[in-house]
């Protein structure tokens, strides 16, 4: 059983502009660290061909193999989505150019004093688990059988973590939302009469691969494979069964070729144009991309944002705190741990310790966040925040404010009055802003670094 992809929950993902994929396509908020598909020779314990240094970073080199690598997960991952594939030579330069940007900016956080340490790790390596639906053991016992050697894997989590505080610290300011922009927003979809924006949809979809300029002859009888998986899929066929026989699409034998709820914009605009008229557990007609057909199937779709629409909200309450020249990261969640136990052992108060503790302005209220619609919290936090019953008290987490002790009271189902959908077209903007600001300031980066070209890639 191959392991889905690790999402940290990044704010960013300019970083994949260069590489013409859609945002959406890659989870805006995630940046996965294994493919899905066949493992990472990066992670590869066993023996290695013959490698070289294709460039330099302010001293540190890129290898072929680390190219390839990347190579293999961005293939992938495009013919998995459904994207366009650019020529193979262009892709290549394109991945390079991106690991070039990640050394300087890991570069960076190193020299500016940003730390992930072991306890943040671990807190990563729990969600990887917790993705796939088994525990660290189990996860560790999987790596390997795939050939994936674990100190390596956990090394690549911690530069991620590093990456991504190293941006959330950078782009905070760059990102910050107003009133008027709100207004502008609402009165564009309104005078458009489209909420392409504001829907969420989930699809799935087979792929029958077209190799790249292939001739009529060898392109019909593909196609007319499509045309029949369509029919059985449109006659009441398992969507899923169809897909894990029968999709050429990475990792779909594993996912069934579920590519999960986005914003519309998100989406790579082909399959969004394809199913704006088709209901939820509706079948599209055939859709024809450079990676190859696609069968598409509308498994969900829904309004995330318009007033009078109904969402899942949650009443959660916490304990922050932030770590600092007297107090470690280790530290902090030895301490939440701690309070937790003592909680669930009837020997101190939730509310009365966040009132005692935390740092922040919920202290007052003992702890107490209020009704919260989706996408309020940091995704991290968020995603934690899901997994509870209510009443449950979850195991420290750490997100880009500090460390949490996060127990959640209730859950309902609500309406969304006008200022949550506010809120909710707020995270929105901050998102694509996010987006622009990191185009930017990596440019900017990437130009402070000396970049020494040696052999091109293979």
């Amino acid at each position: 059983m191959k392991l889905r992809s690790l999402a940290l929950g990044l704010a960013v993902a300019g970083q994949l502009a260069a590489l013409a994929v859609p945002a959406a396509a890659q989870g805006l908020r995630s940046t996965p660290l294994l493919g899905g598909g066949q493992p990472s020779s990066r992670f590869d314990s066993g023996p290695r061909s013959a490698d070289f240094i294709v460039a330099v970073v302010n001293s540190e080199p890129i290898t072929n193999n680390e190219v390839r690598t990347r190579m293999l997960r961005f293939e992938q991952q495009l013919a998995q989505q459904g994207s366009p594939m650019p020529p193979r030579a262009q892709l290549m330069r394109e991945v390079l150019e991106r690991l070039i940007t990640e050394k300087a900016q890991l570069q960076l956080a190193r020299e500016t004093g940003v730390r992930a340490d072991d306890a943040l790790v671990d807190q990563a390596e729990q969600t990887v688990a917790r993705q796939n639906g088994v525990d660290v053991p189990e996860l560790r016992r999987r790596l390997a059988a795939e050939g994936i050697n674990v100190a390596l894997y956990r090394e690549e989590l911690r530069n991620q973590i590093l990456l991504q505080r190293l941006r959330e610290r950078e782009l905070d300011a760059r990102a910050r939302v107003t009133e008027l922009d709100i207004d502008q927003f609402l009165r564009e979809q309104q005078q458009s009469g489209a909420a392409t924006a504001l829907t969420e949809i989930n699809l799935a979809h087979i792929l029958v691969a077209v190799p790249e300029n292939a001739p009529e002859a060898q392109v019909a009888p593909l196609q007319a494979k499509a045309q029949q998986l369509l029919q059985r899929a449109r006659a009441g066929e398992d969507f899923g069964k169809l897909a894990r026989e029968n999709s050429d699409a990475a990792g779909a034998a594993q996912n069934e070729g579920v590519i999960g709820l986005r914003p519309a914009d998100r989406l790579p605009p082909l399959f969004v144009e394809a199913v704006r008229n088709v209901n939820s557990g509706g079948i599209a007609d055939l859709v024809r991309s450079a990676a190859g057909f696609h069968v598409v199937k509308v498994v969900e779709k829904r309004q995330s944002a318009t007033p009078g629409v109904t969402v899942t909200q949650n009443h959660a309450r916490h304990i922050l705190l932030r770590p600092g020249p007297n107090l470690t990261e280790a530290q902090a969640r030895q301490r939440l741990a701690e309070y937790k136990r003592r909680v669930q052992g009837g020997q101190a108060d939730f509310a009365q310790l966040a009132r005692e503790n935390s740092q922040d302005a919920s202290a007052r209220n003992g702890g107490d966040l209020g009704w919260t619609s989706p996408g309020m919290f940091v995704p991290e936090f968020e995603e934690v925040v899901n997994t509870l019953a209510p009443g449950q008290i979850a195991d420290p987490v750490t997100s880009r404010f500090g460390v949490h002790l996060i127990q959640l009271l209730e859950r309902r189902q609500s309406t969304l009055t006008q200022r949550e959908q506010r809120e909710v077209v707020r995270n929105l903007l901050r998102e694509r802003k996010l987006d622009e600001a990191y185009v930017q300031w990596a440019q900017e980066v990437r130009g402070r670094a000396y970049v020494e070209l040696r052999e091109p890639p293979q």
